[in-house]
């Protein structure tokens, strides 16, 4: 991370229009969040990930949101840590580390005058975001259009134009099937049968067996469709939804694959730097 004796509040852009201690607010810090987050904090930006109070990770492994929580979370080679308020998080960029706010309303805003505000929530619906605040906002997923509601959006859905750039339009609707991953979409997502408590005694990276009995619901079982490892599971004692994702098994099998970022968040994360860029990075 760049070093600068330059406050959040001053972050400007230069009169060239160069990169100048630019600062980046992402709202969110789940799986997509962190992997965009992780790929603009090793290209050197200095940025912050608002978060709700209880935050719900599937992918916990690769999720700064678990900072909320645990007061840190390390992904691949990058720490975050829960900050109370925003002026603390200049201290985290000079020591190389990435800042998570409790902030769902982005009232940070005001002391950092961010260039780039990205909603990485992946709500399905755009719950807030709009063109005033800042020089660049960025949407992920469907519900952002551009250019009335945002400066760009960027197509999340796993196929030909996943990473794609829309400044006229908006993304892919909803399909609600899962990415294919060895041939399972549907069958890998690990589901709450009914409203209640989570309660597991397994751990992330366990393998489980097709009918196996994964974890428990208010009295009923949650049950692996195939066998695998599991890449994803929320953390125990979550209050949950019916039908809420409550796991992720990876029939591949590779364990390295559990704490590392994926092919998509890295694809989004990409995306992502590329319209910073090329909103800012010319004469």
């Amino acid at each position: 991370m760049p070093k600068s004796s330059a406050t959040a509040s001053e972050a400007q852009l230069n009169p060239h229009g160069e990169l100048y201690d630019l600062v980046v607010v992402i709202r969110g810090a789940g799986e997509m969040a962190s992997g965009v987050a992780h790929r603009l904090a090793r290209a050197g930006f200095r940025l912050l990930m608002t978060e709700a109070p209880n935050p719900l990770a599937v992918r916990r492994a690769v999720s700064f949101c678990e900072a909320v929580h645990d007061g840190h979370k390390r992904v691949e080679d990058f720490t975050a840590r829960l900050i109370n308020e925003p002026a603390q998080a200049p201290a985290l960029w000079e020591r190389g580390e990435l800042p998570v706010l409790v902030d769902p309303d982005l009232t940070c805003l005001e002391y950092l005058r961010p260039a780039v505000v990205i909603d990485a929530l992946l709500a399905k619906r755009n719950t807030g975001l709009n063109r005033g605040m800042a020089p660049l906002t960025i949407g992920l997923g469907p519900g952002f259009r551009a250019p009335e509601e945002v400066h760009l959006a960027i197509e999340t859905n796993r196929g030909h134009n996943l990473g794609r750039l829309i400044y006229q339009g908006e993304p892919q609707a909803n399909t609600g099937v899962p990415g294919d991953i060895a041939g399972y979409t549907h069958q890998r997502v690990l589901r709450s049968p009914a409203d209640g408590v989570f309660e597991t005694e397994l751990k992330l990276g366990d393998r489980v067996k097709a009918g196996e009995a994964v974890a428990m619901v208010a009295g009923q079982p949650v049950v692996s469709q195939l066998d695998g490892i599991l890449r994803g599971l929320i953390r125990p004692g979550a209050k949950v939804s019916q039908g809420l994702k409550v796991g992720d098994v990876d029939p591949r099998g590779n364990i390295e694959y559990l704490d590392t970022i994926s092919e998509k968040a890295r694809a989004i994360g990409g995306s992502v730097l590329e319209g910073m860029l090329a909103r800012f990075n010319h004469p």
